[in-house]
């Protein structure tokens, strides 16, 4: 089983939204609003706004401040077929590298991007590797989602003061392209936040990713037609926690990040008889980053959290969101490249009850019934989303 599965998603809020406000602005005041990674992506305040939720926000009040994500680093069997598959199925873009011949001797790792997403994928390729540990423990799954913070020091010392564990000093690496400033601490099970200071002194990196890695790109060609990027931001990263540990978790974001609660989902709110959870979402003050959190409850079977807990060897990052402007036509390029998605019933579709909850939706209801895409409306708006099998 996979440990970690994309899911498309795209939100459609018509609600008022004050990052609207700031995209009518001139370009200058939007692009305050943008990390370099979302601009260097040709995104908007607006569009993140619809996509993801993004809203105006100070960092500079926060103690633990939060730019937006850096990375999502997996450790994987192999490395080389799992980014090329990223590429082939998913439409990423290869833009780094590092490995034996750049002077990594354990391990080969590439860097992939679509729109600000930025996905960092390893395989060990020697048997001393300490990738080899988590690989064998766990399979599959992400080890590390890296933040990127304007200050490594100031949330390092914020962290330790909170309680949480330093599992790297704050240390400044150089090359060629300039300097990047980075630390980490541990998060629930094995995971752990790496934090990314990419400005250091006034200047910000240039490389192509980290300090040690390279320029890199593919022969691989798309299929003629296909879009030129599927997927602009990353919405939300869910996080599995062991029975009794889910309020822990949520303590954690609150007490060390200063993450805010958004939601929670208990009860009859998410559960049957037959399968149960409970779920709490945190994010920072932005919204920009998201982590639902989940504890399996009893019920009559064990429910999905109790299987991934299972099958995964502990605690860990169950899913990622990836957000698109355009979910049918993403869901169908997808299928074309043979990814399959999890199945709905045609009663989701066909019930009264359902079609009058949603209310009016911009898509016909047979396009989605069609491709078996989900919709979720609350006083926001709505979003549509689809899960892939694991």
């Amino acid at each position: 089983m996979t440990a970690t599965t994309p899911s498309a998603r795209t939100d459609t809020s018509t609600a008022p939204h004050p990052a609207r406000r700031t995209a009518q602005q001139d370009a200058a005041e939007v692009a305050r609003h943008l990390t370099v990674t979302e601009q260097e992506a040709g995104l908007t305040a607006e569009e993140l706004a619809t996509l993801v939720g993004l809203v105006e926000h100070d960092e500079t009040k926060d103690p633990f401040p939060v730019t937006g994500w850096d990375a999502i680093v997996f450790v994987v069997g192999n490395a080389t077929q799992t980014a090329h598959y990223y590429q082939s199925a998913w439409g990423m873009e290869l833009v780094a590298y590092t490995g034996p011949e750049h002077g990594v001797r354990d391990h080969k790792a590439f860097v992939l991007k679509s729109g600000s997403i930025r996905f960092v994928v390893k395989g060990a390729v020697t048997p001393d590797s300490p990738l080899i540990e988590h690989h064998a423990k766990h399979g599959d799954g992400v080890v590390d989602i890296a933040l990127e913070v304007p200050d490594v020091d100031q949330c390092v010392e914020q962290a330790r003061s909170a309680g949480a564990r330093i599992l790297q000093e704050p240390e400044t690496i150089r090359d060629e392209h300039g300097a990047v400033r980075v630390a980490a601490i541990g998060a629930y099970g094995d995971t752990r936040h790496s934090l990314i200071q990419r400005e250091v002194d006034g200047v910000r990196y240039t490389g192509p990713y980290l300090p040690g890695y390279v320029p890199a790109g593919s022969t691989f060609l798309k299929r003629d037609g296909a879009p030129k990027r599927l997927f602009q931001a990353l919405d939300h990263i869910v996080g599995n926690v062991e029975l009794g540990k889910m309020d822990e978790w949520v303590s954690f974001y609150n007490r060390v990040m200063g993450f805010v609660n958004m939601a929670e989902f208990i009860g009859d709110d998410i559960a049957t008889d037959y399968s149960a959870l409970m779920s709490k979402v945190v994010a920072n003050g932005n919204h920009r980053v998201k982590f639902p959190l989940n504890e399996p409850a009893i019920a009559k079977r064990k429910s999905q959290i109790d299987e991934y807990l299972e099958f995964y060897g502990g605690p860990g990052a169950q899913h990622l969101a990836l957000a698109t402007n355009d979910i049918l036509r993403t869901v169908d390029e997808l299928v074309k490249e043979g990814v399959e998605f999890l199945d709905t019933p045609d009663a989701y579709y066909d019930d009264p009850e359902l079609r009058a909850r949603i209310g009016e939706v911009r898509v016909p209801i047979e396009e989605l019934k069609k491709r078996r895409i989900l919709v979720d409306r609350d006083e926001d708006g709505y979003l549509l989303q689809i899960f892939t099998k694991p």
